[in-house]
């Protein structure tokens, strides 16, 4: 795992870069977010496929738990990734709604994350 580090108005955002999945469970979020914080980061973009595709499922509850994380320890997060392969209109609305506030969204490109963020 890498960290890229980019600067926005003087914030630091955290860039994860991984060939792997790095967040299997609410447990890997936190510790992941906790190294990120202690290391002087204010938000972080996580990539689509360093996240476990059950995340992407909402039955297991598992989406909602790592983002309720991130907002109670106001650490905003981008998701960068193809979003229009999930036929789930639940996972749709989640997204749609995410996306409408500050804290956690999920973007296509690098460029709409550094701008959101």
């Amino acid at each position: 795992m890498e960290i890229k580090e980019h600067s926005k108005s003087g914030i630091k955002i955290a860039e994860i870069i991984s060939n792997e999945i790095i967040i299997k469970t609410t447990e890997d979020a936190l510790d992941l977010m906790g190294n990120i914080y202690y290391q002087g980061y204010d938000k972080m973009i996580l990539h689509q496929k360093n996240i476990t595709p059950e995340f992407f499922d909402l039955k297991t509850k598992l989406a909602g738990d790592i983002l309720q994380k991130f907002t109670q320890y106001n650490m905003a997060l981008s998701i960068i990734g193809d979003f229009s392969k999930y036929e789930s209109n639940s996972l749709k609305n989640f997204i749609y709604e995410s996306n409408k506030g500050l804290q956690v969204n999920f973007l296509s490109s690098m460029d709409e994350a550094l701008n959101t963020l």
